[in-house]
């Protein structure tokens, strides 16, 4: 079983910065890919940013040139660094990891980011 541990959230200024990782226990060899998703209050989850084993990344369009995933597999952790946040980036972020083996499909607790005006 894969545990996913988010961490980095707070609460920040419009055009601030921010860096949230994600801890998967165990060995990140097998999570291929890892997400970062979002929920703002009363929206859907959206995808923010996928990065896969050998380094490829996609973006929302709302977040392109903003964000950037990254990930240490020596260190089983992805990272999101988040630049000139706005307002609108308000939500909680999840982790998500896909075994690429089993197919199992596993989300983390969440960390809250908070952009204020």
């Amino acid at each position: 079983q894969v545990q996913l541990v988010e961490s980095g959230g707070g609460l920040v200024q419009a055009g601030g910065s921010l860096r949230l990782s994600c801890a998967a226990s165990g060995s990140s060899s097998s999570l291929n890919p890892m997400r970062w998703y979002r929920q703002a209050p009363g929206k859907q989850r959206e995808l923010v940013a996928t990065i896969t084993i050998g380094g490829s990344t996609n973006y929302a369009d709302s977040v392109k040139g903003r964000f950037t995933i990254s990930r240490d597999n020596a260190k089983n952790t992805i990272y999101l660094q988040m630049n000139s946040l706005k307002p609108e980036d308000t939500a909680v972020y999840y982790c998500n990891a896909v075994n690429r083996y089993t197919g199992g499909n596993y989300w983390g607790q969440g960390t809250q980011v908070t952009v204020s005006s």
